[in-house]
């Protein structure tokens, strides 16, 4: 029988109501004690780590779970983490790059509705991700809500009620989960070639502008003063706008010169950015050597850049690190 550490962080699975909205305040303990079934196919220890609400997780947060798990590494032959829905597409990414080739699944869900209501989803998704820890073929960062298997690096949360909550973006789904059964998409452990790496590092000095029309790029010299890296949401497959009125270019021709790293991507959820369509984004990316998402998330691009930041600000290292595939977060590379 599997021995799983599951990990409580807060978030709606464990809030209870009080007179202010929802809170999370209940523990692992209790978490645990709403899906009894679970002690047929694995056997669970607990770890309360924090109790708050995913909108006050920070990148502090990412580190302290990822050292939970590398604390208790050997113990354990998988790990649940429980958390709120609103970042957890950010912790999975993160933890996707500060747990790297884990050949033991580390799993991340939570749920729309607290455990302890009468109707809600929690106590599925806790089951469901419990019995995907325990599973031989699992391996990895991933995370499970209402029956599938999303790779770390591929999860966006796409609705704020239902139960559908989560999607796998320009990827497949792992597997599904139902009832009892694990159907597996991917079936690729034998694939696992590279050693556990564990990483402790991270930059938070990311800002994220998201383009909207006639914005001026003035925004851009401002967030020079603050980051050490933006990421640039463009329109469609990716481009950089030439108003007579502001200066895209200078603004970052200027980035480029103080040695910083400037990541386009698209606000368009599916199918990814493409730079070298038009000349609106060709001309500038191929001036400076911008780097590109292509089909990666918003939340892994953000989380990515973090990481490599965290470990390097050498030009072509970065760009190295941000091009290297990890745990499924980008195929298509131009």
């Amino acid at each position: 029988m599997k021995h799983i550490l599951l990990i409580a962080t807060g978030g709606t699975i464990a809030s209870k109501r009080s007179d202010s909205g929802l809170k999370p305040l209940m523990s692992s303990e209790e978490l645990l004690s709403y899906v009894p079934d679970i002690k047929t196919f694995c056997q669970v220890d607990t770890l309360q780590l924090f109790n708050l609400d995913s909108t006050n997780i920070q990148p502090g947060h990412w580190l302290a779970i990822a050292s939970a798990v590398e604390k208790h590494y050997e113990d354990y032959d998988g790990f649940v983490i429980c958390h709120g829905t609103d970042t957890m597409a950010y912790s999975a990414a993160a933890l996707s790059y500060l747990i790297q080739n884990s050949p033991k699944p580390v799993v991340i869900t939570g749920s729309q509705k607290p455990i302890d209501m009468e109707i809600t989803d929690a106590r599925t998704n806790l089951s469901d991700s419990l019995r995907f820890a325990a599973c031989e073929k699992a391996y990895g960062v991933s995370l499970v809500f209402d029956g599938k298997v999303i790779a770390g690096t591929r999860a966006k949360k796409e609705r704020t009620k239902s139960y559908n909550a989560f999607s796998s973006i320009n990827f497949p789904y792992i597997a599904s989960i139902q009832e009892d059964h694990i159907l597996f998409y991917l079936d690729d452990k034998m694939l696992l070639k590279e050693p556990l790496t564990f990483y402790r590092h991270l930059n938070s000095s990311v800002g994220l502008l998201k383009l909207i029309p006639s914005m001026d790029a003035s925004v851009l010299d401002y967030m020079a003063e603050h980051y050490d890296g933006v990421i640039i949401e463009s329109f469609g497959v990716g481009g950089l706008p030439n108003y007579d009125t502001c200066g895209y270019y200078d603004a970052v021709k200027k980035w480029i010169s103080q040695g910083k790293t400037v990541v386009m991507t698209t606000q368009v959820t599916n199918e990814g950015s493409n730079m070298s369509v038009y000349e609106v984004g060709r001309s500038i990316k191929y001036e400076f050597g911008l780097l590109e998402s292509y089909d990666m998330t918003l939340e892994a691009t953000v989380t990515k850049l973090m990481w490599i930041l965290g470990q390097t600000k050498e030009r072509e290292r970065v760009r190295e690190f941000f091009y290297r595939t990890v745990n499924r977060d980008i195929l298509w590379k131009v």
